[in-house]
This record gives C-alpha cells, sequence and structure tokens, in this order.
C-alpha cells in the first residue's frame, strides 16, 4: 500500500483529502505544518506528497525543496488556487511533478498522483548505481562515482592494454579481486580462464604442488597427474592474493617462471611452457615486506610493475549511498523482500561509520538488515545494530577537527545532492566560504549530484 502525506494549513481540506484517497486504498499522513511534514518524511518512508502552495508556517516550494533533499525520489504534486498556478508552474521547474488547482476535481488529482507513483516506484524503476563508464565492458559490479573509484577505472583501463604485471594494494574488504577480475575481462585475454588463489589460505607443504601440479607418483598419495595453478590460467590471468603470505622458498620459484616462463611439475622431468599475465595483491605494504626481510626484493620488483592502490572506504564517502543501495537491490532480489529503501537516520549513520572492514562490512551490514527488517524502508536500528565502535587513541586537536569538517562537507554536500546555495544557507555560511572548504578537502559539488 502506497503512504501519500498531504501538507495543508486547513483542517478541513486535509480531512476531505484523507478520507478520499483512504477511499482508494492509499495509506494516508496528514501535516498542517511545514516542520510537521519534514518530521513525517524523516521518520517514515512516504511514496508521494501532495503540497499546498501557501502554507501558515512557509512557503510550500521552501518546503518542497526541503522534502526533496530528504528522498530525492519523492514525486510531489502542489495544491494550488486559480490566483497562484504561475507560481505553481514555477515549482514544477523547481522538481515538483505537478499540480493540481483548487477546488479539486478529485477524479484529475487521484489520476495525478497514479502517474507520480508509476514513474518513481522505487521497485519499477532501475535503480541508480552510480557506476560510470559501463561502455567498457567489465565494469558491471564497480559501483561508485567518487574522484578516487573514477581514477582507479582509468587505471584499470590503462593497465588492460598491455600484459604487463600488476599489484593491487588495499586493506582488507576494499575489492582487490573484483579490479583483479576487471582488468581480465577489460583486457585481450578475457575469452581465456582466469584463475585465483589465496595464498594466505594454502598451507606451506602444499604451496608447491598447488602452484606447479605433480606427476602420477610424486609423492605418496598422488595416485594421478594434476594439473597446478599455472597450467590452469595458460593464456590466461592468475591472480595470486595476499601475496605477502607465501612462503620465501616458494618466492624464489616463482621468480624463476615469471622470468623463465616455464617451470618443472613434481615428479616431472620435462618443463611445462606457460603464458599467463600476473596479478598479485596484498594488503600489507611490500615495500615494508622486502624492508623487514619477509618478502624478496627481485620478485616485488617483478610484480611491481603497475601500481594500483585502492582508498579504502572512509575516504569515499560519497560513494556510500550509491553502495548501500546497490547492496539493498541486491539482497531484496534474492530473498523476495519488498524492501524500498533506507530512512534518512539509517543513511546518516552509515556515512558517520568509519568502516575498518570497507566495503565488504558494508555489504554484510546491509544483508543483516535486510534479513532482519519487518517493514518496508531499513530504519537506523538495523544498521550495525551490535557493533560498538573501538578507540583507535586520542587522536590531536588538528586532525580530529579536520576529520569532522571532511565529514560534515560530505554529508552537507551529499545531502544537496551538489547544490551549493543549499548546502550554504543548511551550513549557516557563505557560498564562497562553503567553496573554500570543499577546496581544502578536494571535494566536487558535481561529483554529489544526481546521475
Amino acid at each position: 500500500m502506497n503512504t501519500i502525506m498531504v501538507v495543508d494549513d486547513d483542517q478541513n481540506i486535509l480531512k476531505v483529502i484523507k478520507m478520499r484517497l483512504e477511499a482508494n486504498d492509499y495509506q494516508v499522513s496528514t501535516a498542517f505544518q511545514a516542520t510537521n511534514a519534514v518530521k513525517i518524511a524523516q521518520d517514515r518512508m512516504v511514496d508521494l506528497a501532495l503540497v499546498d502552495l501557501k502554507l501558515a508556517d512557509d512557503s510550500g516550494i521552501d518546503l518542497m525543496e526541503n522534502l526533496l533533499q530528504i528522498n530525492p525520489e519523492m514525486p510531489i504534486i502542489i495544491l494550488t488556487s486559480h490566483g497562484t498556478i504561475e507560481t505553481a508552474v514555477e515549482a514544477m521547474k523547481k522538481g515538483a511533478f505537478g499540480y493540481v488547482t483548487k477546488p479539486f476535481n478529485y477524479q484529475e488529482l487521484l489520476l495525478q498522483i497514479k502517474n507520480g507513483l508509476q514513474r518513481d516506484s522505487f521497485l519499477e524503476k532501475p535503480n541508480p548505481s552510480g557506476k560510470v563508464m559501463e561502455e567498457s565492458g567489465g565494469f558491471e559490479n564497480i559501483v561508485g562515482n567518487s574522484e578516487k573509484i573514477k581514477k582507479i577505472f582509468e587505471q584499470v583501463i590503462q593497465a588492460s592494454k598491455t600484459d604487463s604485471h600488476v599489484h593491487i594494494y588495499g586493506e582488507s574488504g576494499t575489492g582487490k579481486e573484483l579490479i583483479a577480475k576487471c582488468l581480465h575481462q577489460t583486457s585481450s585475454r578475457k575469452e581465456q580462464p582466469f584463475v585465483a588463489i589465496n595464498c594466505a589460505a594454502i598451507p606451506e607443504a602444499l604451496f608447491e604442488s598447488e602452484l606447479f601440479g605433480y606427476e602420477k607418483g610424486a609423492f605418496t598419495g598422488a595416485n594421478q597427474k594434476k594439473k597446478g595453478i599455472f597450467s590452469q590460467a595458460h593464456t590466461g590471468t592468475l591472480f595470486l592474493d595476499e601475496i605477502s603470505e607465501m612462503p620465501l622458498s616458494l618466492q624464489a620459484k616463482l621468480l624463476r617462471v615469471l622470468e623463465d616462463t616455464v617451470f618443472y611439475p613434481l615428479g616431472g622431468e620435462s618443463t611445462i611452457q606457460v603464458d599467463v599475465r600476473i596479478i598479485v595483491a596484498s594488503n600489507k605494504d611490500l615495500k615494508k615486506e622486502v624492508e623487514n626481510g619477509t618478502f624478496r626484493e627481485d620478485l616485488y620488483y617483478r610484480v611491481h610493475v603497475i601500481n594500483i592502490k585502492l582508498p579504502p572506504l572512509r575516504e569515499r564517502k560519497e560513494d556510500i549511498p550509491l553502495l548501500a543501495r546497490y547492496f539493498l537491490k541486491k539482497y531484496t532480489s534474492t530473498m523476495n523482500k519488498k524492501i524500498k529503501d533506507y530512512s534518512s537516520a539509517a543513511l546518516q549513520k552509515m556515512m558517520l561509520h568509519h568502516w575498518p572492514g570497507n566495503v565488504r562490512e558494508l555489504e554484510n551490514t546491509v544483508e543483516y538488515a535486510v534479513v532482519m527488517a519487518v517493514g518496508d524502508v531499513i530504519t537506523d536500528d538495523l544498521i550495525l545494530s551490535s557493533h560498538e565502535d573501538v578507540s583507535e587513541g586520542l587522536k590531536c586537536l588538528k586532525s580530529a577537527k579536520e576529520d569532522f569538517e571532511k565529514d560534515y562537507l560530505v554529508q552537507l554536500i551529499g545531502l544537496t545532492h551538489g547544490n551549493v546555495s543549499q548546502a550554504a544557507k543548511l551550513a549557516g555560511k557563505y557560498r564562497a566560504d562553503l567553496y573554500e572548504l570543499l577546496k581544502k578537502y578536494d571535494l566536487k559539488p558535481i561529483n554529489f549530484r544526481k546521475k
């Protein structure tokens, strides 16, 4: 059942419209003040709003703009008298779906409501993911519109034009394997195998046989010949995740294969030639691992030809709403649940969180919320409900102030979808001053605008 909010300072009109809409199977919330209407929109999911152009405590256009900041997808129909039709048309230019004149033709009103709901129903329209460069192919599962993620896309496209080895560096949960797959799918090897192996998950005693395979009888239990991952990835791409965990003894053998493109399987007497593009990933700084003596310097320079560093989620917070809605669509589909969106408080809670587990943590958080949700909106109590922030130690005042300032600006400019004038008004600052702050933190309003 769709929820309609009606805002008018005439109580009699509110009662009549409420009665008519409920008779047509709509759920109705009413407000006779703009402040009440804003609170309703913040507390619950409103599918469409009917807003009187002239309210006692505010103008209908100002209220409309405030409601669209809370939910940019909400269709808003302006209620107006004949003498103010010109102003209602101006409201449509600012984002109103339509207008209806008083006294009402209720059939016309119901038709406008029906059209508005059909156009903006969350479940019927494609959910904008904010993905960029979709035409390049291979980026289907990459979501983001921040400057940092765009830079990653550019690096991937450039790297995919060559067969040079690639090192992807980033914290756990930032999507290193996803980027590796994109590199493969956008390269000339895309029709060939993509083989991934996690070096941290293989016992040292089995490492060599996993990499290079073995012949029958090579060791006790080797009852038949087995291909190693190098042979499986022949003509394609081999992704070595967490390469920093590879034992030093195997690092030397890996280096030899990369240099000569041949190897002996365990128990084999003849070499096998391979043509493999290598992509490695680590959540540790390999340069420091070299200094610590746990990673070979010559292997480091062999795999560190093209370096792609993935930013943590806390450094691209403008992508959080896009990612959250992408995962919401994914899990509502697999679980067959009809959840429309997040509440404003839920989105705000996600924007404020530090996300030590990055995108993987965000996805798990959304999956949990979808499982536990009983209504059609994800509320803030379902977001990180069992999480307790762990103190990372007291920062200096300057650093803490800058972190707060940047987070505040990201939320502010995100809330207004890149509209600096509205953001300045909400923050109580001059627009020029706000521009200076955005420049200080390299935040570009265009990246927050609705695509």
